[in-house]
């Protein structure tokens, strides 16, 4: 079996946005790009996040062609591969059904810059892709179309897609947009949300570039 490590990365973070309520059962789908290769490793269509094991994680080229593994990949393979061709800044994704940003979602509405770690983690609002039935390539290309060169989309009527370099940043862009719309939503109920400005969001980018302990 090839690519231990990376399966590892995978299945840990499958398991983490199952614990944390950011899917329903077995729901959502978690894919790493090999890196300096065109193959992906991504989770099992239909599997509990519980019982998966790394051998059930599945390898594929970028034309979604199996090249090892048993099980029947995501069924939203579409949608990474789609997004892997077109992103080759893009490492990893993770699609997520957490329950605050299916509401702007299935509203239709894009979800605002209005916290510093909105600003800082995704840089801009989340923008809804047209609706198309999940699982086809119709799905992929309006996705990839609406993210451009963001860090997020939201599905309409479906979920929310995250990417990023590694997994550990398609996680947090898919956290904190999850807590940016619950935040949203609370926001207006007591009368009125206040976005971030243009300005203010590229300052607090920047400086989350330095932001931590320097490298060694």
């Amino acid at each position: 079996m090839q690519y231990l490590k990376e399966r590892k990365e995978v299945l840990a973070i499958a398991r983490v946005i199952y614990e944390e309520k950011l899917v329903p059962g077995t729901w959502g789908n978690v894919s790493q790009r090999i890196k300096d290769e065109s193959r992906l490793l991504i989770t099992p269509s239909g599997m509990d996040y519980l019982t998966m094991t790394m051998e059930d994680i599945v390898l594929l080229d970028l034309d979604a062609r199996s090249i090892e593994g048993t099980r029947n990949p995501s069924t939203e393979t579409h949608l990474h591969t789609e997004i892997y061709r077109q992103r080759p800044d893009v490492g990893a994704i993770v699609h997520v059904h957490s329950t605050f940003a299916s509401a702007f979602a299935v509203a239709a509405k894009n979800i605002p810059v209005i916290l510093e770690e909105t600003a800082q983690i995704i840089g801009h609002a989340i923008q809804v892709a047209p609706y198309a039935p999940c699982g086809t390539a119709e799905l992929a290309r309006q996705a990839v179309k609406s993210m451009g060169e963001g860090r997020a989309v939201l599905l309409a009527n479906h979920g929310l897609v995250g990417v990023g370099q590694d997994l550990n940043m398609a996680l947090k862009v898919c956290q904190i947009a999850e807590k940016t719309a619950m935040v949203c939503l609370y926001a207006n109920s007591l009368g009125q949300v206040n976005e971030l400005g243009a300005e203010e969001i590229t300052l607090l980018r920047e400086k989350f570039s330095h932001y931590g302990q320097a490298k060694e």
